[in-house]
């Protein structure tokens, strides 16, 4: 489930299980919320940073400030999907994501199908007193080579 990768971009293969689905069988819509933050979750920890460490040390976080979101087609299950980030923007105290969930089809022209496109604004805080605060010098210089 590889895809052609730019340093700024990472994928991250998600099954489907029966818990993730609805009475219809499809993909309850809130779990793809779910994925897209695993996703981040693995490209942080892909690029040498725990989220559990830096609550310990230095003491921060990330939190969502925003999400818009196209549930495009749906997924089922069983099935085996990418997904992915590429990030668009750092500031000094937030990041910029734009993602997305795909499905394998050889039958289309790039090999993929996209069942959801979202873009996701993340802000660093302060863990204790849940307060913006700057992302680390090492940890932004680290995300700023990468765009």
């Amino acid at each position: 489930m590889k895809h052609e990768q730019k340093p700024n971009a990472f994928t991250f293969p998600v099954r489907i299980y029966y818990e993730d689905t609805d009475a219809g069988g499809v993909v309850y819509y809130a779990n793809y919320l779910k994925f897209l933050e695993r996703c981040r979750t693995e490209w942080l920890r892909d690029i040498g940073h725990e989220q559990a460490d830096m609550l310990r040390d230095p003491g921060i976080a990330f939190v969502v400030r925003s999400v818009s979101i196209e549930y495009l087609k749906p997924a089922r299950l069983d099935e085996l999907l990418s997904v992915g980030l590429e990030v668009e923007k750092i500031t000094r105290s937030q990041i910029f994501f734009r993602q997305h969930i795909r499905r394998l089809n050889p039958a289309v022209a790039g090999g993929w199908d996209e069942l959801v496109s979202a873009r996701i604004q993340i802000v660093c805080v302060n863990a204790a007193l849940m307060k913006i605060t700057s992302i680390p010098a090492l940890l932004r210089t680290k995300l700023e080579a990468l765009q």
